[in-house]
């Protein structure tokens, strides 16, 4: 039942925010209880119609003061009397006679004239209570439904919502196919378990109270022989229990890998066809499904063995009852009541056993989920941040290191950037020039040291007025599946379709957006596949232009480009870049030549700097760099 439990109190925070449905679906498994326990009342009494009418001399009420008869009362004084059993019978007999005063007429009875009250009665008191019966059922699922739906919308929004509040550290760990079985599977197999299990929870609990109830006022002796089995069921319940959570773990771990397969053959299919990696990745893919069917069949295994475990106790308990009725003599009418009392009462008892198996495979979803819910970015928003409206004197990094896990990425890495000037960072792959601009977009914090914007700690800033200071322009082209001016908005979202459109004119990327066949409302595909990379990196200069920030943070914007396309391209960063405080960061250095100052760094340091052709007349790490290059003095202004 602890899984049961985990479930609960984990949606718990979503459910009651539509407490209205829910308190409606609980009254309907109320009433749906009720009319069940009320075919105990209805059967006894349709089989009691079978025995001729007694005579008024030795009538009684009705079947529940048989029952009352057959157990005489203690007289007052006697040893035995207890004012509350008197008082208990007193009550059922009341109810019994009631029961006759007003069902009697309507129903039709052996050796009685039927009229047509008798017809009416007998044609519709089964109908109208099985109609109410499926009514409340339909209302309780209906509700419970409404209420598992909108929770987990409001929970998928909380996840991607709590996913964009993370840092970059946390995204560096996880896997893709991970977080789109988190989101998707999980939130998928909790919806059904609380729609389907939850109104089944409800109902099929309350019954279970209301036969038990119904029958032990009916007679408790036999009750109790019924139902003396009924704690067998517990045991194997516990068992598959434990063995469905453990087939679903292997399950979603096979669905993850599957999941993460299937993200990198789909977003590097074009390399798999060139190296004829198809019959590969095929056989990974079939061997993760092998997998997933193997967890799945042991899960089906724990799951439908509830069934038959429960309908042998169940017999079990009929079998009982039926020793029972022979050894005391019991009417038929009672052993009729009772059957179809033990019949509604064990139905409910197999439903809520396999909701135990369906609650554990859950359970395991929702831990990965709280998982996910309970992550903190390493990166926190300041709680009194100092206000910051624009960037107008210099960017400082002061003695600043970093690593990432053990392996130190910047040492005691110092530097200013006067407002307006170029800055070029140069060095080997892995010196830590992306690093920098992480720092400063503070996707990071540094471990000692600190940079500064105006004087300000970056940590005192909140992060919406720090980054929108600044335009990036990646060698990462991120392209959505929107339309073009929706790509070119990205940067600004208040902008206007004039300025969208002078955007793309400043980005030389008007032209060709024209000739497209919706103009600025093409849509340009999943990564902007409809566009070759030169018109996708120059949307991304557009998206910079409409930004119209102070700061232009370039990271390698032209390395993916062919030599025309990048001449294209450099042609609009240059254009981008006027009166800008810039920093670039470039693998081809001759994209560098214009900058202000070059910085060369080596192992985290910084270990020269200068301008473009001063370093190359120095003859130091940035001249070998750049002579690998093709670049001379005399030539730097050529590149390759």
């Amino acid at each position: 039942m602890s899984s049961i439990a985990t479930v609960l109190r984990f949606s718990w925070g979503y459910i009651r925010r539509y407490w209205v449905r829910l308190v409606a679906s609980i009254l309907c498994g109320l009433i749906f209880a009720l009319t069940n326990a009320s075919f105990i009342w209805a059967i006894k009494t349709l089989t009691g119609r079978f025995e001729s009418a007694p005579n008024a001399a030795a009538s009684t009420p009705g079947p529940a003061a048989a029952v009352a008869a057959a157990e005489p009362s203690p007289r007052p004084g006697e040893a035995g009397a207890v004012p509350k059993v008197a008082s208990f019978r007193s009550w059922r007999q009341k109810a019994g006679a009631w029961s006759e005063r007003v069902v009697d007429p309507w129903l039709p009875r052996v050796g009685r004239p039927v009229g047509w009250r008798q017809i009416v009665g007998g044609l519709f008191f089964l109908p109208l209570l099985i109609a109410v019966r499926a009514t409340s059922d339909y209302l309780n699922n209906y509700c419970m439904g409404w209420v598992a739906e909108r929770m987990i919308r409001d929970m998928r929004i909380d996840i991607v919502k709590k996913l964009n509040s993370l840092s970059l550290d946390f995204f560096s760990d996880a896997k893709t196919g991970d977080l789109l079985t988190r989101i998707n599977s999980d939130t998928q197999n909790l919806l059904r378990t609380l729609r389907v299990g939850g109104a089944d929870l409800i109902k099929e609990s309350i019954t279970v109270v209301a036969v038990f109830t119904g029958l032990w006022l009916l007679d408790w002796k036999l009750t109790l022989c019924s139902v003396v089995l009924v704690p067998l069921c517990m045991f194997p319940m516990i068992v598959l229990g434990k063995k469905a959570r453990r087939a679903t773990r292997a399950s979603l771990k096979a669905n993850v890998n599957q999941s993460g397969q299937l993200v990198e053959l789909l977003g590097s299919i074009r390399v798999v066809k060139a190296f004829g990696l198809e019959e590969e990745q095929l056989n990974r893919f079939r061997t993760t499904s092998a997998q997933i069917v193997h967890a799945g069949m042991k899960g089906v295994k724990a799951k439908e063995l509830v069934n038959p475990i429960i309908e042998v106790v169940a017999a079990l308990g009929l079998g009982a009852l039926l020793l029972y009725v022979f050894k005391t003599g019991r009417s038929g009418q009672d052993l009729a009541g009772f059957l179809a009392g033990m019949a509604v009462f064990f139905l409910p008892i197999k439903k809520l056993a396999g909701l135990h198996i369906l609650f554990e495979q859950s359970g395991v979803g929702v831990q990965r989920l709280h998982e996910v819910l309970a992550e903190e970015p390493t990166v926190r928003e300041p709680a009194h941040p100092t206000p910051f409206a624009k960037f107008s004197k210099e960017i400082t990094f002061e003695n600043v290191t970093f690593a990432f896990g053990e392996k130190r990425v910047l040492r005691d890495f110092t530097l200013a950037i006067p407002r307006g000037y170029r800055v070029g960072l140069a060095g080997e792959s892995g010196c830590g020039k992306t690093t920098v601009l992480n720092l400063l977009y503070r996707f990071y914090d540094p471990a000692s040291g600190c940079v500064r914007l105006d004087g300000h700690d970056l940590r005192e800033l909140s992060t919406s007025d720090l980054r929108r200071q600044m335009a990036l322009v990646s060698q990462d082209i991120v392209i959505f599946d929107q339309s073009v001016a929706e790509n070119i908005a990205c940067g600004r979202r208040d902008a206007t379709r004039a300025e969208l459109e002078a955007a793309g004119k400043a980005a030389f990327a008007h032209d060709f957006i024209t000739q497209l066949e919706h103009g600025y409302d093409t849509q340009v595909g999943e990564r902007g596949i409809k566009l070759s990379n030169g018109q996708r990196q120059r949307i991304a200069i557009a998206r910079a232009f409409v930004r119209n920030a102070p700061i232009l943070v370039l990271d390698e914007a032209t390395s993916a480009l062919d030599s025309k396309a990048e001449a294209e391209v450099q042609a609009a960063i240059d254009h981008l870049a006027e009166h800008r405080t810039v920093i670039c960061v470039a693998h081809r250095l001759s994209t560098l030549a214009s900058m202000d100052q070059v910085v060369v760094l080596e192992h985290g340091s910084i270990s020269e700097y200068g301008t473009f052709d001063e370093l190359l007349k120095r003859g130091g790490s940035f001249a070998a760099m750049a002579a690998r290059q093709g670049i001379f003095v005399g030539r730097s202004r050529q590149g390759n």
